[in-house]
């Protein structure tokens, strides 16, 4: 393979930054570029080393630097690696780049030295997965997961299922190449017992995907209800400073105002809406539609009612609006003298709370956390598939329930063959024992350049 470079660390200002390059020539390009301070030469250091010095191009001494070699196979890539860690200025580490590619690397690719670390036997497919995970966690769930992946988790779990399948696979064709053998391993129960165990093992990744997917990307959340409720005070509230306007005057929110806040260890993308109801205002009939439109794509519904007064046709409409989204009925100015009644409410979720004061906003987390199954994801870790690995299992799980049910209608074994052999190659796919070159062109496609 040829020698590759890219800048590892954000194209921004810092401290430092860190140019990295793969392959033959890394050395021997380190070696053109870097000056050090003391005797030693790039070509005599030992794996694992740093070395101090200036790197010089045409006479011309552009930075000084810290140089680190690291000797194939024991390096990230399997490979010959350099780093050079410069200041983290722009133009000096780009410059430094340009110098390193004039004398023959090219630059490298999204994810690409990552994907030298998976094709050199470094990582499994989905230990380079989780590379990214890390990078892109957002909490500790998230971290703890891409970590548990990252020491190959996954690839383990996986691998026992898919290692029973190939090994069911080879007793069955023994057993239909020499079926006048006594093979104890083709007895149908000792089949269903594996492929019970199989079906237990994918379920379990199955349901622990949902988590691992709010912990990943948050949940997308819509403030909703009439004017003058408290909607975006609430919001102020969760936020912990001022976002949103507050005034006594109907209809001041008349946008959708987006932010971002942590629930715990789960991202809460949060939109606080114009007040919903009939109105002769063109601007705010915008905000009331640009509302509605909100409540069809959130995830999470905070539907805020005003304790202090009766339900209204307009609150008994918003609550028509809830049937079918997941939603928390949040009654508030808990403060003040209550006149609504809930018998009138039917939901699975009531919080009464005064936004004004923040009381009672703290239950809005744990009730977030139990609608979406999080606690017990959060408690522990867990390994979380990405949508990849998710259509891996989904297939692998599909064809052992047919298998399963081919078992017990009592298909030839032939028939319950073809099912384990398809989810054998789902599986084998999922790991990367057995992936096509477009599948791993496009895992490591989004990757960012230089890991």
């Amino acid at each position: 393979m040829s020698t590759v470079a890219a800048i590892s660390t954000p194209a921004a200002a810092g401290g430092i930054a860190v140019i990295r390059i793969s392959g033959e020539k890394a050395l021997d390009i380190a070696e053109k570029l870097f000056c050090p301070f003391g005797s030693k030469r790039v070509g005599d250091m030992e794996g694992h080393t740093c070395a101090y010095g200036r790197i010089v191009s045409g006479g011309e001494a552009l930075d000084d630097v810290l140089l680190t070699v690291f000797r194939a196979p024991r390096s990230y890539t399997g490979e010959d690696t350099v780093e050079i860690s410069c200041h983290g200025g722009i133009y000096v580490t780009r410059r430094i780049l340009r110098e390193v590619i004039s004398l023959g690397a090219e630059p490298a690719a999204a994810g690409e030295f990552t994907k030298r670390a998976f094709l050199n036997g470094k990582l499994s497919l989905t230990q380079a997965e989780a590379v990214a995970d890390i990078i892109s966690a957002e909490g500790q769930s998230a971290l703890a997961s891409a970590n548990l992946m990252s020491e190959g988790a996954l690839f383990k779990e996986i691998k026992s299922v898919s290692d029973g399948l190939v090994s069911l696979l080879g007793a069955l064709a023994a057993w239909t190449d020499y079926p006048d053998e006594d093979l104890p391993e083709t007895d149908p129960e000792t089949i269903l017992k594996t492929l019970r165990e199989s079906e237990t093992v994918l379920e379990k990744i199955l349901r622990d995907y949902d988590c691992g997917l709010v912990f990943r990307e948050g949940i997308d959340c819509v403030i909703v209800g009439r004017p003058n409720v408290g909607k975006s005070t609430l919001m102020n509230a969760l936020l912990g400073y001022e976002r949103s306007i507050v005034t006594a005057v109907e209809g001041t929110t008349r946008d959708v105002v987006e932010e971002s806040l942590r629930l715990g260890d789960v991202l809460l993308k949060i939109s606080d809406t114009a007040g919903l109801r009939e109105t002769s205002d063109e601007v705010e009939r915008i905000g009331v539609m640009l509302a509605n439109k909100a409540i069809e794509r959130a995830q999470l519904v905070f539907a805020v009612f005003d304790g202090s007064e009766e339900l209204s046709d307009a609150d008994r409409e918003i609550l028509e609006k809830l049937q079918t989204k997941r939603s928390i009925v949040i009654i508030n100015k808990s403060d003040l003298p209550q006149k609504l009644d809930k018998k009138y409410i039917n939901a699975d979720i009531i919080l009464e709370v005064s936004a004004k004061e923040r009381l009672g906003v703290d239950k809005i987390r744990d009730e977030v956390y139990k609608m979406f199954g999080l606690s017990g994801c959060a408690e522990n870790p867990t390994v979380f598939a990405n949508e990849r690995q998710k259509l891996c299992c989904d297939r692998a799980l599909g064809h052992i329930r047919t298998a399963i049910a081919a078992l017990g209608s009592g298909e030839t074994l032939d028939a319950v063959t073809v099912c384990i052999d398809g989810a054998a190659e789902a599986l084998l796919e999922l790991s990367g024992e057995r992936v096509s070159d477009a599948v791993v062109n496009d895992v490591f496609s989004r990757f960012c350049v230089g890991k």
